[in-house]
């Protein structure tokens, strides 16, 4: 079965952060996801979630000035002692929140220093964390981008993400499949998510080129979907896209009865 969570910094853009969570408790879905709330007071987000009665099943650390095009900065090291204490922000904010998986984007290519360096570091700022992370039940996950958006980032591939992912050797550090991201980056995706799924704690998703609602674009969706229900595949489906139009309007392919699980078979999509 396909579970699936709303990502409130995508969608919703028409209302305050705050009143996403009950325009998701209405719309249907009982679990929803977001990027870190950078500006927004950490107490109005946790009664906000309280009072909508919905699951928060996964956030992001703060990554920078993501409008400006900063992905995280944990491989920078003039900036680990920042990367810390945005780390015990985010693990401070989880446990608030009750939520089990916190996404960290490791950085940008600094320039100044090699990339083997810059992995080193991430390295150790995660060594620092994950035992921090798994004392409070909470698995910290790395994330693939592609390169067309971000030519900088450190990590473009899955196959580079998996083996950076298994130099730790922590259990609690897993990956971060982002459909949209590895469709434009790499396509392959049914084998991929087949090859990887041990692996693969968070999937999201959204339309290439578009990043926009599944039905969009090229994705094939019924077969994508299918093959990640087939895994065995028991974590949550992030839908991490630019709506069209209205938001709500957007779920067409995903009827209101299945917002928070069906099988793929049962998604109005192709």
């Amino acid at each position: 079965m396909l579970k699936f969570s709303a990502n409130l910094s995508m969608l919703w853009k028409d209302v305050s952060f705050v009143e996403r969570f009950q325009r998701a408790a209405s719309a249907g879905f009982g679990a929803v996801e977001f990027l870190w709330p950078q500006g927004e007071d950490l107490d109005a987000v946790v009664r906000a979630k309280e009072r909508a009665g919905i699951n928060v099943v996964l956030h992001n650390m703060d990554a920078g000035d993501i409008p400006a095009g900063e992905r995280g900065f944990a491989n920078d090291p003039r900036r680990r002692n920042e990367w810390q204490i945005a780390f015990l922000r985010a693990l401070e904010l989880a446990k608030r929140l009750h939520c089990a998986q916190i996404n960290c984007l490791v950085g940008n290519d600094v320039g100044f220093i090699p990339r083997d360096v810059q992995f080193q570091i991430v390295r150790e700022n995660l060594g620092w964390a994950l035992p921090q992370a798994r004392a409070m039940g909470i698995t910290l996950l790395i994330e693939t981008l592609n390169p067309i958006e971000t030519p900088r980032y450190l990590l473009t591939s899955t196959r580079n993400t998996v083996a950076f992912i298994e130099s730790l050797q922590k259990p609690n550090l897993k990956l971060q499949y982002d459909i949209y991201h590895m469709q434009r980056a790499e396509g392959n995706l049914i084998a991929t998510l087949r090859a990887h799924a041990s692996r693969i704690a968070h999937v999201q998703i959204a339309d290439a080129p578009g990043r926009n609602q599944p039905g969009t674009g090229e994705t094939a969706w019924s077969r994508v979907l299918g093959a990640l229900e087939e895994t065995g595949y028991a974590g949550y489906i992030g839908l991490e896209y630019n709506p069209t139009g209205a938001t709500d309007d957007s779920f067409a392919w995903l009827p209101r009865e299945k917002r928070k699980e069906c099988r793929a078979i049962d998604l109005m999509i192709q």
